[in-house]
C-alpha cells in the first residue's frame, strides 16, 4: 500500500511542530466551491470531499449523478476521497476508478448518523457489523492507495468503543479519525474529550503506526493545539461545523477580519459557483444557502440581510445585497 500521502502530511506538520489539521467530509459543504474558499481564508493540511457512495461511482448510470461530488479543480490541493457503502465489491471498483482519476489517498465513511445512510447499511450502521467493515476497508486498499476511516464512539453507547475501536485499529488503516460522539448523541452533547487518552492508548498498543485523528466540537487551530498539548500522542485534528462560524478557522496567526473581508469571501464562493457552472454543469443554486450566515454575520440587521439572500435565486442577486452592505458598512469589524 502507498502510503506517502499521510506520510507526507505528517512530516510537513512534525516540521511546524504541530498536528495536521483537516476540514471535515461534510454533506453538501465541502465540494470543490467550498474547499477553495476555505482554502483562500485559511487551508488546512487536508481536505476531503463530500461523501459518495461507492456502488455509484462505477454504475454505468449512477456515475454520471456523483461527477460534481468527485470534481476537483486544477487549483486544489488534491482532497481526500471519502466513500461510503457496505459492500466489498463496490469499493473494490470505487478504490481501482478514483485511482484513476487522481485521487491519493481514500477515506472509509463509517460514522455518517443519517438515517438514510444507514438504512442502507452504510455510515455508522457499520459499527453494528464490524465484519462488513473490515471486508470493505480489506477491498479498498485493492487499488494501492492508503485507507483510513472515520468513524464514532459507538452506535448506542459510548462504552462500545471497547470493541469497535480495537477492531478497527487492527484493520491497520493509515488514519482513524474519531468523532467523540456516538450515532445516537448525533450533536446534542458535548463531545467526550475525557476519552481522548484512552483511545491514544488502544492506538498505541494496537496499531502504533496508524495515525489518530480527532473530531468534534473543535471550532479552532488554537483549540485544536491546546488539545494536543493535553494529550499528547494525537496526530491529527478535524474541524467540521466551526468553519461555519469561523471561515479563518485554520489560521495560523488570528487576526480580526472586517465585514469587507467576509464579503470579499462570498465574492469568491459566487464566482466559484459561476464557473463550476459553466465549467462543470448545472448545480442547485439552493445549495448555496446554508453558507449565508458566514458571511453575514457580527452586523446590525444581519438576521434581515440573510432572510433577503434565502430569497434570492441567482449569484447576481446575491451580489446586489452583497454590494449594498459594501455601500452601508464598508470595513465595519465583525463582532466574534
Amino acid at each position: 500500500m502507498d502510503n506517502d500521502f499521510w506520510q507526507t502530511i505528517k512530516k510537513q506538520s512534525q516540521l511546524k511542530g504541530a498536528p495536521f489539521f483537516s476540514l471535515a467530509p461534510m454533506e453538501a459543504v465541502t465540494d470543490s466551491i467550498f474547499r477553495q474558499v476555505v482554502s483562500k481564508a485559511a487551508a488546512p493540511d487536508v481536505f476531503y470531499t463530500e461523501f459518495t457512495n461507492a456502488i455509484s461511482i462505477t454504475h454505468p448510470k449512477a456515475k454520471f449523478s456523483v461527477m460534481g461530488r468527485l470534481h476537483v479543480d486544477k487549483s486544489e490541493k488534491q482532497p481526500v476521497v471519502q466513500l461510503w457503502g457496505n459492500h466489498a465489491e463496490d469499493f473494490r471498483k470505487a478504490a481501482a476508478e478514483v485511482k484513476k482519476q487522481g485521487f491519493k489517498a481514500i477515506d472509509i465513511n463509517m460514522g455518517c448518523p443519517d438515517s438514510t445512510v444507514i438504512k442502507n447499511n452504510g455510515g455508522s450502521d457499520l459499527i453494528r457489523h464490524p465484519q462488513d467493515a473490515a471486508d470493505i476497508i480489506e477491498a479498498a486498499k485493492t487499488a494501492g492507495l492508503p485507507v483510513s476511516a472515520k468513524t464514532r464512539l459507538g452506535f448506542s453507547k459510548v462504552d462500545e468503543m471497547s470493541d469497535w475501536l480495537p477492531w478497527l485499529l487492527k484493520q491497520n488503516v493509515a488514519v482513524l479519525t474519531v468523532h467523540l460522539r456516538t450515532k445516537k448523541e448525533m450533536s446534542k452533547v458535548p463531545a467526550h474529550f475525557e476519552l481522548i487518552n484512552e483511545i491514544i492508548k488502544m492506538r498505541d498498543q494496537i496499531a502504533p503506526t496508524t495515525l489518530l485523528q480527532i473530531n468534534g466540537d473543535i471550532k479552532t487551530r488554537a483549540q485544536g493545539l491546546q488539545l494536543v498539548l493535553d494529550h499528547p500522542g494525537l496526530d491529527g485534528i478535524m474541524i467540521g461545523r466551526g468553519v461555519f462560524e469561523n471561515p479563518y478557522c485554520f489560521q495560523e496567526n488570528p487576526q480580526p477580519h472586517s465585514l469587507d473581508d467576509l464579503l470579499n469571501l462570498f465574492d469568491l464562493q459566487l464566482n466559484l459557483y459561476d464557473d463550476y457552472v459553466s465549467a462543470v454543469g448545472p448545480k442547485r443554486f439552493e445549495t448555496l444557502r446554508r453558507f449565508f450566515k458566514i458571511y453575514i454575520r457580527g452586523i446590525h440587521e444581519a438576521a434581515s440581510y440573510r432572510d433577503r439572500l434565502v430569497n434570492t435565486r441567482s449569484t447576481d442577486e446575491a451580489r446586489a445585497i452583497i454590494q449594498e452592505l459594501r455601500e452601508q458598512a464598508l470595513s465595519q469589524p465583525v463582532a466574534d
